[in-house]
């Protein structure tokens, strides 16, 4: 995960430099990845290992997956200034013979709005839930592995997003909509609060939210049984959200669901020599760190 997480800024880091002046606040960005580098390494060089900087090594993923995140929408729109809503938008309406955000109009219900609005909110705890579940049985080589297959899922999505900047229908479509959406008490404030938190984002190819619920329902399995139940139905409501509430096309689904499954079958090869390199201290002492 360290190394990723390097790369991923090194990467971003000469990118930035290329496109110098294009990037607001480029000199800054380049000082924080700087930072962010150094914190990393600072962490994986610790050799007494004590409890706070044990956990933080294991956890600052939760601190560097969002600031990744809202990253991508300085770099987006100086570096790519195009977006790919128009060929979604046809693409979709090839597959369908329709719009799919349109034509779900005939079944929009406020209460069936208000449900898929809070499953499509509770997307990061989620994820997090897994996490905390993993860790909490004290079964850290899987938290290990499942903390990796977080940050390779969220870089990657935001890579793509990068490639193929796309808005979503809610805004590109809104046009063609006959209603807007309603809820009954929770819709308004949370869609607000999205909105806040994800601020002008071209974020929809791959869908995020359909990628890394799929990566966590997988995950759960070293949990329980009745978790990874819960976690089959939630997928499929977090899949029905994104169009039902015009956030994603359905383009968006299906890219998100492939690569779901490419992080999960590249993931092993990639942990494994990793980890019989250098087991985590976590492990290996963690009568010491915990008790």
């Amino acid at each position: 995960m360290d190394r990723l997480f390097i790369g991923y800024l090194a990467a971003l880091t000469l990118l930035i430099g290329v496109c110098f002046r294009q990037v607001p606040g480029a000199p800054l960005l380049l000082a924080a990845h700087g930072a962010g580098i150094a914190l990393i390494v600072a962490m994986a060089r610790v050799r007494s290992w004590p409890r706070l900087v044990a956990f933080l090594h294991h956890w600052y993923p939760l601190a560097y997956i969002p600031i990744c995140y809202k990253e991508m929408a300085i770099l987006i729109p100086p570096i790519r200034n195009t977006d790919f809503d128009a060929q979604m938008a046809s693409l979709d309406y090839r597959i369908w013979g329709t719009h799919p955000t349109v034509w779900l109009e005939r079944i929009q219900n406020p209460g069936i709005t208000e449900f898929l609005q809070i499953a499509y909110t509770l997307f990061i705890p989620s994820v997090i839930l897994v996490a905390v579940a993993i860790w909490s049985k004290r079964l850290y080589p899987e938290f290990r592995y499942y903390a990796f297959l977080v940050a390779l899922g969220f870089l990657a999505s935001y890579v793509g997003y990068f490639l193929v900047p796309v808005r979503g229908p809610r805004f590109f479509l809104a046009h063609l909509q006959h209603v807007d959406l309603h809820g009954v008490w929770l819709f308004d404030p949370m869609q607000r609060l999205l909105d806040r938190l994800e601020s002008a984002h071209y974020d929809c190819f791959p869908s995020g939210h359909t990628e890394m619920t799929m990566v966590a329902w997988w995950s759960s399995r070293v949990v329980s049984k009745r978790l990874f139940a819960v976690f089959s139905l939630y997928t499929i409501l977090i899949v029905s959200a994104t169009v039902y509430l015009r956030y994603h096309y359905t383009v968006d689904v299906f890219a998100g669901v492939v690569l779901a499954v490419a992080v999960l079958v590249v993931s092993p090869g990639l942990c494994a020599g990793l980890t019989a390199r250098r087991p985590s201290p976590i492990s290996t002492t963690s009568t010491e760190v915990f008790n």
